[in-house]
């Protein structure tokens, strides 16, 4: 069988985040290498390593958290802390959903370009390449994802912008060529609070369904500040989640790039 995610996508996976100087890197590795050593199917290993990347803001609020299983379901982790058995499920929020659809074909895209840059020559191009693009770039046809790969290639070959792509920013990388969004914040996007809420209400529905064996669960909420999808710049009517009603025993919202955290209950 076909893998999905070679080891060459994870290892790029985790070296972008190795970039991040607040990831605390040997936890990180450790429970890459527990995940790795699991049955896990390789998609779903390559989902649990993304879920512990995003959970790395996490154990800097909570350093005393040890996470004991890593592949268990329901809820997405067990760890333990101050002598107790906690289960911890993970969800991210998606704050423009009209952009998740584009990213997915983006990092599809980028994927392809690094192949071709690759082949070409790895010592040359290597190096992690951080691009904005023109809004009005469709990459929904097999066609216009041909082109944009080909202005992603001639704008790295060059060393400056060229076709659909805006702006192109380069930044040390040892070993490969790694091709990702810029992360170019707007000072008023906000995330509206409803959407925290309709996550937790969701998550009550199937609160019933977790580990009964755990003391504690706690829901953990994240913003992936390195997904256009993910990102915002402040929460809109913060108040409004501290109404919250929910059987978990904790709620937390976590931005992974500053690592800004909301206690919610």
């Amino acid at each position: 069988m076909k893998k999905t995610f070679s080891d060459e996508d994870l290892i790029k996976n985790l070296s972008l985040y190795y970039l991040n100087r607040h990831l605390k890197k040997k936890p990180i590795e450790k429970y890459h290498r527990t995940i790795d050593q699991s049955p896990l199917h390789d998609r779903e290993k390559y989902k649990k390593k993304t879920e512990i990347l995003l959970l790395n803001s996490f154990m800097h609020h909570f350093p005393e958290v040890k996470f004991e299983d890593l592949t268990c379901e329901s809820p997405d982790f067990i760890a333990k802390f101050n002598d107790k058995k906690i289960g911890i499920e993970l969800t991210e929020v998606i704050n423009h959903l009209e952009m998740k659809k584009i990213e997915s074909s983006l990092n599809k895209i980028f994927r392809q370009a690094e192949i071709v840059l690759e082949q070409e020559d790895t010592t040359k191009y290597r190096g992690v390449y951080f691009l904005e693009f023109h809004s009005n770039i469709r990459p929904d046809t097999l066609e216009n994802q041909q082109e944009i790969i080909l202005n992603i290639y001639k704008s790295i070959k060059r060393g400056k912008a060229y076709g659909c792509v805006k702006s192109l920013r380069k930044s040390f990388h040892r070993r490969n060529v790694f091709i990702t969004h810029e992360y170019n914040m707007n000072l008023f996007d906000e995330l509206c609070s409803e959407k925290i809420v309709e996550l937790i209400e969701k998550k009550n529905e199937k609160f019933p369904y977790y580990d009964t064996s755990v003391d504690e669960c706690w829901l953990v909420i994240v913003s992936d500040m390195n997904s256009i999808a993910s990102r915002y710049t402040f929460i809109q009517d913060k108040e409004h989640l501290h109404q919250v009603k929910s059987p978990f025993h904790k709620i937390f919202h976590i931005e992974n790039l500053c690592g800004n955290i909301t206690s919610i209950k």
